[in-house]
């Protein structure tokens, strides 16, 4: 009955309450914005290096370092001592040799020529210049001629980091309550010069030789295999290394325990902290199969002898790419059965298949400079998703990646300035700055497009080309585009143009096409403009793509094939004359959503796509449903199209069950919520929303089920939380039951409804309900755990209760780790106005304890980061007032730019221009929705009872 109704509704409310959109939004807020997940430590943007060059002279070049390391790290002591000798050859005649160091001290260096009979080892004078962090080497009378070798011997000192950055210090509490440390490592970009002084650069590879000095109690892994004939107890050599970057190299000292296997002639194993072994299966058994499936798509073996795979306490990135160990958080690489949720296991699978991808496109084959980050962190990123397919096919991962990555690239490429993938870096924080969705989100969505769009057999070809031709190297987009073109010749498979010109076209220059189509309802045909696309309709820019293009009607939905039948050859119109497309059909471009543009249709192909959902809405692939959804949020809050349009397309989601589609809607309902949610008429966009929801939240309830399809839990998660934030009363009883039920009688909540449960319940809580869920935050051993609980006390409405969680952030005698304490005020001014004046009030108070905590290696201040996050997601007077106060406060201090209250300002107008642009149609659409409602339901039931009575009679 309720699938009529919605449909018999959605009909006549077209044309009851169509409305138009008369103002722009210029800037969507920045809260839209989605970030990389990988590292997430943000830069402050500093401006591009002008006249100095921080690139290395090219006069020398390295080919082998021997590294010896001593530490007592078992003790917690951080210094520790070193000597590296580096093998290199001078390239051209020069006086001095330049090498990277940062923060060593006590050099002492000697030089000796080799290939030459009783050459004498000499000592050298060193230079250092902080800025560049620049170790020059020399000794008046003494050059270096073309085409010798030398031998380079430095001695020095060093620190372990407490920023996680370079080699530093980590600590944890065993399972008898003992601090424990370990040693460990993150060079990319720029800090494997803090190991040792080095060529610091990605395309300067040689070959690493290491030997660690440590206490017998702890062991030593690295890159490569211990060389076990030349070990001794408290002595660690590692073979010799495949020829590699600097920032390539990883060694942990640590008290670790493994679980091993092997697959496809390749040992592999898990470590982590003792106590964790029976928490190391999942990745273990994902990393030997997603192994498989990526030596076999690239046609190219695994290159070094084994693969671990370790899991470090504190840990700033997500993972870290080092050939042969890769490192990563441990929520990103513990699974414990019992407890961990299906996102962790996804996680873990995607994670590890990201960094494994890494082992070829990165390690195998370097980028020349970080300029081209894209070349091997955009492959990284389409593999995380198609090595997981390939492994899992049952789990339809690509509506993750279409929910996640690609939605993440189109919201922050709609910036008029946007940065290409390819974008000029000098400086270490420049290089910082990349480290965001462009390279990324971005570049894996464009390598996605161009693998469907010339088939995955001409891509695929062309990896292994690529790789083949450039292994043990480093290589710039060029090469890749050449290997690509090479492949489609080697299939006989014709482009339409030169594949460097088309892939090139996406490389360098940013932004993302708008799609225009216009159909010609009398004789079939249509054509398509294309034009750049950002939040302002009325920008205007020249840019051009080529833009690879397919489509699909009703009379034959078939989404299958992805391969591009048209193409925008950097030209800004085509059309499409033999389409001879019945009027009455809907016509739908780039199926299965590979494309990386939007689209936008004429009005009256809107609705026969509307009519089409609501009807028959299985038989349009669920990315392409999502991105009707995704698509129509961004045209409708940029007066592109209706918001009527937008609010009527919903209508079909009562017949929706697929998770891409609901992941698009939860995040158009939560911006609507998010500046709606005070408003004097909320109760009637709850209303609509728990129309919208309620059939799918009553199929899918809020029961965990074994032997379900894998997005079903994802789905079921969206679907509660909507629900929740409807205020549908089943929804907010239950999950506040299963809180309850937790406390009262410690019946545990299914681990996969656990943040659902928990935000929601925490919402109605007590006081006795909120400290139970805060202790056990603190008593948590588990990563992800603990990560799920920081997110779920931030849902708190409670003024009190949310005081205590954001004043644990300072509090150092508590169980926080470094790295969470600044990820704390996140989830309370996200959730609403009382956890919004919750984290302002504590801030005024104690604004410059917050400013000191630790951000990790290169992070923004957190006082400055979380007030431009505060900024937000301030939308009214009361909220701007109290923000006022604390940016007058803090303004003057060294913790904060110059620019505070200038980016402040631009965030909270930002969020007043959306208010004023769209408050007044969508909350006039959904009362007058609201009202129809009640009349069809009286009318609907007066006809139904009149047809039963029919059959009775």
């Amino acid at each position: 009955m309720t699938r009529v109704q919605i449909g018999t509704m959605s009909m006549l409310l077209v044309l009851l309450v169509a409305t138009t959109q008369a103002a722009v939004v210029r800037s969507f807020p920045p809260f839209e914005q989605l970030q990389s997940l990988e590292n997430p430590n943000l830069r402050a943007l500093i401006p591009l290096a002008d006249e100095v060059n921080y690139r290395l002279p090219n006069e020398t070049n390295p080919l082998h370092y021997d590294v010896h390391l001593s530490t007592d790290v078992h003790l917690g002591h951080t210094l520790f001592t070193g000597t590296v000798s580096i093998t290199l050859e001078v390239l051209e005649a020069t006086q001095e040799i330049v090498v990277h160091a940062r923060q060593l001290a006590n050099f002492a260096v000697t030089i000796q020529q080799l290939e030459v009979e009783a050459a004498i080892e000499q000592t050298l004078d060193h230079e250092y210049e902080a800025e560049r962090e620049f170790l020059t080497l020399s000794k008046s009378g003494l050059s270096f001629p073309a085409d010798t070798k030398w031998l380079l011997k430095i001695s020095y000192q060093g620190n372990l980091r407490t920023d996680n950055g370079g080699f530093y210090l980590s600590t944890y509490t065993d399972e008898e309550g003992n601090t424990k440390y370990l040693a460990t490592t993150q060079f990319e970009s720029t800090d494997a010069r803090h190991a040792f002084p080095c060529y610091d650069e990605p395309a300067k590879r040689a070959n690493f030789t290491i030997t660690i000095k440590h206490d017998p109690s702890y062991n030593a892994i690295s890159n490569m295999p211990q060389n076990v004939a030349a070990s001794s107890s408290g002595v660690t050599v590692f073979d010799t290394s495949v020829n590699m970057p600097s920032y390539l190299v990883a060694f942990i000292v640590s008290e670790f325990v493994y679980s091993e296997g092997e697959l496809n002639g390749l040992p592999q194993r898990v470590f982590s902290r003792k106590g964790t072994e029976h928490e190391q299966e999942w990745a273990l058994t994902t990393g030997m199969l997603v192994e498989k499936r990526l030596s076999d798509y690239f046609g190219v073996k695994f290159a070094v002898p084994k693969l671990d795979q370790a899991g470090i306490p504190d840990f700033a990135a997500g993972a870290m790419e080092n050939w042969g160990l890769a490192t990563y958080r441990e929520e990103y690489i513990l699974y414990n059965p019992e407890n961990s949720t299906i996102n962790t296991q996804t996680n873990i699978a995607t994670i590890e298949a990201h960094e494994d991808a890494h082992m070829w496109f990165g390690d195998l084959v370097a980028i020349e400079w970080w300029s081209y980050l894209w070349l091997k962190e955009g492959f990284a990123t389409l593999f995380e998703h198609l090595a997981v397919d390939l492994a899992y096919p049952e789990w339809n991962i690509f509506q993750i990646f279409h929910a996640g990555s690609y939605q993440s690239a189109l919201i922050n490429d709609a910036s008029p300035y946007a940065r290409p993938m390819t974008y000029f870096v000098q400086k270490p924080s420049e290089i910082g700055l990349l480290y965001d969705s462009v390279s990324y989100a971005k570049a894996g969505s464009v390598l996605d497009m161009w693998r469907h769009a010339l088939t995955n057999t001409v891509f695929q070809r062309g990896l292994h080309n690529y790789l083949v031709a450039n292994e043990y190297s480093a290589a710039n987009p060029t090469k890749l585009f050449e290997a690509i073109a090479l492949a489609a010749v080697e299939e006989n498979y014709e482009v339409p143009a030169l594949v460097t010109d088309m892939m090139a076209s996406w490389s360098n220059q940013g932004g993302v096409p708008l799609l225009t189509v216009e159909r010609n309802y009398q004789d079939g045909s249509f054509s398509i403009k294309q034009e750049t696309y950002t939040n302002d309709k009325h920008f205007t820019s020249e840019k051009l793509w080529y833009v690879p293009v397919n489509y699909v009607d009703a009379s034959n939905p078939d989404f299958r094939n992805t391969e591009a039948t048209h193409y925008l050859l950097n030209q800004s119109q085509i059309s499409i004359p033999d389409a001879k497309l019945a009027a009455e059909n809907w016509l739908i471009l780039n199926k299965q959503s590979t494309g990386y543009y939007r689209i936008n249709y004429d009005s009256q192909n809107w609705q026969l796509i509307i009519d089409g959902l609501i009807n028959r809405p299985h038989k349009i692939d669920p990315r392409n449903r999502a991105q009707l959804v995704s698509d129509l949020y961004r045209f409708a809050t940029s007066g592109r199209a209706s918001h009527a349009t937008l609010l009527t397309l919903l209508t079909y989601l009562p017949n929706e069950d697929q998770y891409a589609p609901w992941s698009a809607v939860n995040s158009v309902i939560s911006l609507f919520n998010r500046y709606l949610s005070g408003d004097s008429e909320y109760e009637n966009f709850q209303f609509y929303v728990g129309e919208l929801v309620n059939q799918q939240f009553d199929k899918f309830g809020v029961n965990d089920l074994n032997g379900e399809q894998h997005l079903v839990k994802f789905t079921r998660n969206l679907l509660i939380n909507i629900a929740c934030l409807a205020g549908v009363e089943s929804c907010l009883k239950e999950t506040k039951a299963k809180l309850q039920n937790l406390v009262d009688d410690g019946t545990p909540v299914e681990p996969n409804l656990q943040s659902q449960v928990y935000c929601n319940g925490l919402k109605q809580a007590d006081s006795q309900i909120f400290d139970f869920v805060f202790e056990k935050l603190m008593d948590s051993s588990d990563q992800a755990e603990r990560r799920l609980l920081i997110s779920s006390l931030g849902c708190s409405q409670d003024a009190a209760q949310l005081h205590k969680f954001v004043s644990s952030s300072i509090d150092q005698t508590n169980g926080l780790r470094v790295q969470e304490r600044i990820t704390l005020l996140n989830p309370a001014y996200s959730r609403g106005e009382v956890g919004l004046l919750a984290s302002i009030d504590f801030l005024l108070e104690h604004w410059e304890e917050y400013a000191l905590l630790n951000t990790g290696f290169g992070g923004i201040n957190p006082l400055y980061n979380d007030i431009l996050g505060i900024s937000a997601y301030t939308v009214n007077a009361k909220q701007k007032e109290k923000l006022q106060e604390l940016v007058d406060l803090v303004q003057n201090s060294t913790f904060v730019p110059e620019t505070l209250q200038a980016s402040v300002d631009a965030n909270v107008a930002a969020n007043d221009e959306w208010l004023k642009v769209n408050r007044e149609p969508l909350m006039s659409w959904v009362s007058n929705f609201r009202n129809s409602s009640a009349a069809l339901n009286a009318s609907f039931l007066a006809l139904v009872l009149c047809l039963l009575a029919s059959k009775l009679f």
